[in-house]
Order: structure tokens, then C-alpha cells, then sequence
């Protein structure tokens, strides 16, 4: 089958849903399938074009499994500015849907959202193609915009919002990582039939548990403290006033150091929260072969959302973090997605959104016993191996496309 997939990001960058998307298509090409990537420029670590893919505008490259076609992001170093990013995103979209319209005849197209406007790329190609569309949904928008605060204009959330429903209305299947999204969206799509939960994935073979006395620990300077992680983007969704308050209330503890590793729009404003605490080290993104080695070195992992965000989004680096089984405190709401899965699969604990001090109760339980910290992530490792391979996901893909095509 010749498919056309449209996504923000695509290796080598280094995005959470690029690595997603990437395995999936490895998967559909061994599957045999012929497979034209349009995406942009590798950017996402530095918000701006990596030195070594700059100087055109547009590259192509062949594959085994089919060609990619990598346009620049237009992207502005300046995150926190939604003017500017929103004008980056329309520019990519409408550069998307021209590579989408003059490409080879393809007999289905799948594409990502967020951004939301490339999913009217999306659209246009498929009427080109007249072939079916699938819309793959990483994060309900503008509801986390809405939600984080960082969208307050009436205006124009209406203008979003009409164009996420027509989204889902152009789209002939709908893609979703859980069932509370599904619910979610239930009353937002033309037939509730269209949408289709297929998580996200983890390559299993490529993390695996390490040891924690590794290189990236040793840089940091220590040796056997006890150190809690935070690792990924440093934006508005994430809550990390709740890290940095636990930081304080364990100030005097020697044996523990937190350590936020990412990037973001308010990477600055945390650091500057956080300069009288001693206990707190802030890294950067660090190079995806390095991945095994960060997420071994922390001996519990954070994944903090604010309140009403989990049941828009499920963070891939959750699944990242229980194949590395490593044990997970989440913060986030009760009842979603994240907490079923953190408790089913005894991977760790979780604690109500916004709850501080619940947060640091259960933290607080956690460092103080390393052997059920061992515990758990030997049962996060094993959920991951038994419910989360790339090849299930992909076969679900599979499915779809060749069910749409009936």
C-alpha cells in the first residue's frame, strides 16, 4: 500500500512524538508498505533548525521503505510568543500540504496533531489523492491551551475549535492514545464510530534497564543520592512549581537531588525559582543515544500534568520511562489514563494534580523504600514488554488502513 504521512517531527529530531512516528513507519515498511514522510527540518531541541540541516529550505532524501521530504519549521526561538509560533505552524502546514498535493498517488494519508493546522494539510492531500484520511491525535487543541492558560482570546478559541471539528469531521478515522480521550472527543465527532483508540509505543529493544551509576550521573557529580527526575519538556503543561516545592521541603536531606532535564518556554522562570535551592540541578536535552543512560540514572521519575490535562494527553515518555523500568510518581488527575497505568501495572504511585502535599508524601514513601522502588520498576519493565511493543501499534495501524480501504 502507498501511504502519505504528515508529522511535525520525524528522525533525527528529537521530539517525543517524532520518535513515535518513526518506529511506526520502520514498522509499516517492514510490513511492506511504500511510505512518503512529509515533515520538518530537525529542530525541536534548540527550537531552531540543527546547524547541520540548514541552508535550504526543503531536502529530500530516499529510504528502504519509501522517501521523506523535510520542510523548514519557521520556527522563532522566542517559545512563549503564541503570535509567532501560531504564524510558524500555518506557514509549515501550507508547506505540508503543497509537498502533500504534488507527491505520488498515495492509496491512504495519516496525519498529526497537534499542530492543529496540519491536520487541514492533511486533508487537502487526501482530496488529492482521494484516498482516506486518518488523523492521528497526540494532544487535544486547543483544549491544553485552554487548560495550561497560555490561550485566554474568546475569539480566537472559537476560530480553534471550528477547525478542530471540521478536523474531525473531514477525517475518516480518528486516531487516540486512550480511552479518556475517546470519551473525550465522543461528542465532538460527526460519528462516534471514527474514533479509534491506538496507544503509543515503546521501543523496547532500544531502552532497556541500565545501570544508574553511569556517565550522565557522573556528570552531574554524584555518586549513590538518591536522585528524583523530571526529564522533558519545561512548558506550560507541566506543573513544576510541585518539584520545586518538594526540592525545598527535602532541603536538608544530603541524600537526595533533583535533577530537571529538558527544555522549554519556562525553563528560565523555573531556574530563577529555584536558585536558592541547592538540591536542584537543571540540564539540557540531552542526544538521543543518550536516552538509556538519562533515564538510568534517575532513581524515580516525575511526570507532573496540570489538573485536567490528563485526560487530553498521555505523555510517551511515560512508556520510555517504564521500559527502562525505572518506578514513576505521577501527578495528575485520578482516574485517567496515566494513573491507571502507573497502578495496574504497579510501576509506581500517583498523586492527585495539584495536590502538594499528597505529591510529597508519596514521593517522600518512595525514597525512603528502595526496595519497592526496585520492585516497581521490575513490574513497569515487564507492562512494558507485554503491552506497549512498536509491532502491536503498527499492526493496529495496519488494520485500519486496510479496513478504510474496504
Amino acid at each position: 500500500m502507498k501511504i502519505t504521512i504528515i508529522c511535525p517531527h520525524f528522525a533525527p529530531d528529537t521530539a517525543p512524538t517524532g520518535e513515535v512516528i518513526t518506529q511506526i513507519v520502520s514498522e509499516l515498511g517492514h510490513l511492506g508498505h511504500h511510505i512518503h514522510v512529509i515533515t520538518s527540518l530537525p529542530w525541536y531541541q534548540h527550537h531552531a533548525v540543527e546547524p547541520e540541516w540548514t541552508g535550504r529550505l526543503i531536502r529530500s532524501e530516499k529510504t528502504p521503505w519509501g522517501k521523506i521530504t523535510r520542510i523548514h519549521p519557521f520556527a522563532s526561538k522566542n517559545r512563549s510568543n503564541l503570535l509567532t509560533r501560531a504564524i510558524a505552524f500555518c506557514a509549515f502546514s501550507c508547506a505540508a500540504a503543497l509537498a502533500g498535493l504534488f507527491s505520488r498517488r498515495s492509496q491512504v494519508v495519516l496525519t498529526m496533531s497537534p499542530p492543529l493546522t496540519l491536520a487541514l494539510a492533511g486533508w487537502i492531500a487526501a482530496k488529492r489523492h482521494k484516498a482516506p484520511l486518518v488523523l492521528n491525535i497526540q494532544d487535544v487543541h486547543p483544549d491544553a491551551a485552554v487548560e495550561t492558560g497560555t490561550l485566554t482570546d474568546d475569539r480566537l478559541i472559537r476560530l480553534l475549535k471550528r477547525i478542530e471539528i471540521t478536523s474531525y469531521e473531514k477525517a475518516d478515522a480518528v486516531t487516540v492514545l486512550s480511552d479518556d480521550l475517546r470519551k473525550r472527543l465522543s461528542t465532538r465527532t460527526d460519528t462516534e464510530s471514527k474514533l479509534r483508540v491506538i496507544p503509543n509505543f515503546v521501543d523496547t529493544e532500544r531502552i532497556q534497564p541500565g545501570n544508574r551509576n553511569n556517565a550522565y550521573r557522573r556528570e552531574l557529580g554524584l555518586t549513590d543520592e538518591t536522585i528524583v527526575m523530571y526529564a522533558g519538556n519545561v512548558g506550560f503543561s507541566q506543573p513544576l512549581e510541585i518539584v520545586l516545592e518538594a526540592a525545598r521541603y527535602m532541603i536538608e536531606r544530603d541524600d537526595v537531588v533533583f535533577v530537571i532535564n529538558g527544555n522549554g518556554s519556562r525553563r528560565l522562570h523555573f531556574e530563577q525559582e529555584a536558585e536558592d535551592l541547592a538540591n536542584i540541578t537543571f540540564m539540557d536535552y540531552q542526544p538521543q543515544d543518550r536516552l538509556n543512560e538519562v533515564l538510568a540514572a534517575g532513581d524515580i521519575h516525575l511526570i507532573p500534568l496540570q489538573k485536567g490535562l490528563s485526560s487530553i494527553s498521555v505523555p510517551s515518555k511515560l512508556y520510555s520511562i517504564l521500559a527502562a523500568g525505572r518506578p514513576v510518581l505521577a501527578s495528575v488527575d485520578l482516574g485517567s489514563e496515566i494513573d491507571l497505568v502507573v497502578t495496574r501495572s504497579g510501576a509506581g504511585r500517583t498523586a492527585a494534580a495539584g495536590d502538594t502535599e499528597q505529591f510529597i508524601a508519596a514521593l517522600a514513601a518512595l525514597i525512603d523504600d528502595p526496595h519497592g522502588r526496585a520492585a516497581a520498576g521490575l513490574e513497569a519493565r515487564r507492562f512494558a514488554e507485554e503491552w506497549l511493543s512498536a509491532a502491536a501499534v503498527a499492526d493496529s495501524y495496519n488494520e485500519l488502513f486496510l479496513e478504510l480501504q474496504q
